[in-house]
């Protein structure tokens, strides 16, 4: 197993988090019952929750994609658990003409996303983290 340096990030470790964040938003279970029946350490848990959403917030507006299954950009630490649902602006537009080829997005259960070509990048990515939030 190799280290990560000093200020150097541990991919393997931020991607072990992120599945765990994940998994525990599913849960439904309380941060505490969560990590007490996964034996976890619940401090490391809130850390890597916080990095996790950190970096996503800074690869946002640095405009690269948040990795999957990230905290979404701009929520408080209290409501992400709990609270309305967010909606994202849609329009629906006509048919494409024959010449240009849409986009296709293959999200979970079945769900499908068409995106025409000269698409708006943040709404998209707006769209898809709210459909990729587990349901309550």
């Amino acid at each position: 197993m190799v280290m990560a340096r000093r200020g150097e990030r541990d991919g393997d470790k931020e991607r072990f988090w992120r599945r765990v964040v994940r998994q525990w938003r599913r849960s439904g279970r309380t941060i505490r019952e969560f990590c007490d029946e996964g034996g976890l350490a619940e401090p490391s848990f809130y850390a890597w929750r916080r990095t996790i959403a950190e970096r996503d917030r800074e690869a946002s507006e640095a405009g690269r994609r948040p990795r999957r299954g990230s905290c979404r950009p701009g929520r408080k630490r209290s409501d992400r658990a709990a609270g309305p649902p967010v909606f994202v602006p849609v329009r629906v537009a006509s048919a494409a003409p024959a010449s240009t080829t849409p986009i296709e997005v293959v999200l979970g259960q079945g769900r499908v996303v068409r995106v025409a070509p000269g698409f708006d990048v943040a709404t998209l990515r707006q769209l898809l983290a709210v459909l990729e939030e587990p349901r309550c």
